[in-house]
Order: structure tokens, then C-alpha cells, then sequence
């Protein structure tokens, strides 16, 4: 799936809405640039270093893979009818007691483990249900489309 999508759960029986944090076109970039320099020394006169390319290929296609794979792991939202999952923090549907309209105050904390939204994101704020201590927190879990998941969200939290 690229992009944020909305897919209905009837159709797949299990996700409400995915943003799965980066695809793995990147990961063509680096071959691509090799295959273009080893193409600009075939054309011009001099020595062609083929071996060199191949590596250097190989090389940004292992670094590309890595970056998008930790995008997809930290970066990405995916919300089923049993949890929300956002960044590498997942969070059970039966403890979201609302989702919040209002702002929350600053410092409040941020799902996924970072310690502001991610840039590119904004903020969806939900309250939690509280245990004896306290009588649930707010928290913020964030979206590249919050229109989206909040309306996901309002389907499974009243």
C-alpha cells in the first residue's frame, strides 16, 4: 500500500487505516544513479570501471534499504479494531477511552516514543482509560492525514 489509505474493514477484516512511513522506491535510487554514471563513462573516452559501479550500486541500495525499513518500523501508523500502533508504540483500542477535540497541554506525552510529533505529522490527541492512580492521561498519537484516522478512530471509540 503507498500513501495513507482508508480501506474498509468489511473488505480486509482487519485494517481501518495504514500510513506505513516510506515505500521502497528509494531503494532503486542509488543503483539508478550508478547505472547513469557507468552509462557517462561509456559513452566519453577514458576508462570504464565497472566493478567500481557494481559496488557503489550495491552499496547505496544497502543504505537506501536500511533507511526505509526504519521508516516503515518508526514512521508508520497502522490501526486495526484490536489496536493502534503508531512509531514503534502500540496501544490496545479497549484503553482509548476518546478521542479528544480540544487542544492538551504542552509536554504532553507522545506516542511512538519520540518527544515531539514527527515532522511532517500532526497530532491527534486521544485520552486514555486511567488506572487507580489516575483518572487517564492524554496522549497524542500523530498521522500525516489526522482527518483520516481520527474518523477511523471515532468508529471504534465512542
Amino acid at each position: 500500500m503507498t500513501g495513507s489509505e482508508e480501506i474498509d474493514s468489511e473488505q480486509t477484516g482487519s485494517v481501518l487505516h495504514v500510513e506505513p512511513g516510506a515505500s521502497w522506491w528509494p531503494v532503486l535510487w542509488g543503483p539508478g544513479f550508478a547505472v547513469l554514471g557507468f552509462a557517462v563513462e561509456m559513452v566519453t573516452r577514458g576508462p570504464v570501471h565497472g566493478i567500481q559501479w557494481l559496488l557503489l550500486a550495491g552499496a547505496l541500495a544497502v543504505t537506501a534499504a536500511a533507511w526505509v525499513y526504519g521508516r516503515r518500523r518508526w514512521y508508520s501508523v497502522r490501526l486495526t479494531p484490536a489496536s493502534l500502533t503508531v512509531g514503534g508504540e502500540s496501544v490496545p483500542i479497549a484503553r482509548i477511552a476518546a478521542v479528544l477535540e480540544e487542544e492538551v497541554p504542552v509536554g504532553t506525552r507522545v506516542l511512538g516514543g519520540g518527544w515531539t510529533t514527527p515532522k511532517g505529522t500532526t497530532a491527534v490527541p486521544l485520552r486514555l482509560h486511567g488506572d487507580h492512580q489516575d483518572g487517564g492521561s492524554a496522549v497524542l498519537a500523530w498521522a500525516r492525514h489526522p482527518e483520516q484516522l481520527t474518523r477511523a478512530l471515532h468508529r471504534l471509540v465512542p
